[in-house]
């Protein structure tokens, strides 16, 4: 896997399943899709970790929220 560049200066996407009651907030940054890789992080920890998935991966997350195969908490 290759290391993740440098996401300062990245605009981040908040997820529209995040809804706006200031709970589960995630953000994802579609621009670094061009090298390969989607960063993830919390909205509420703008500066804590990302994490980077491949976008294959990540295309096939998104597809199984989408088709409801995770349970709502």
């Amino acid at each position: 896997m290759s290391a993740i560049p440098d996401l300062s200066g990245i605009e981040w996407v908040k997820s529209s399943y995040s809804g706006n009651g200031g709970g589960s907030c995630v953000e994802w940054a579609p621009r670094l899709a061009s090298a390969d890789i989607i960063p993830v992080r919390d909205s509420k920890d703008p500066h804590g970790p990302a994490l980077a998935f491949p976008v294959s991966s990540w295309s096939s997350f998104i597809s199984a929220v989408k088709s409801g195969q995770f349970p709502e908490a």
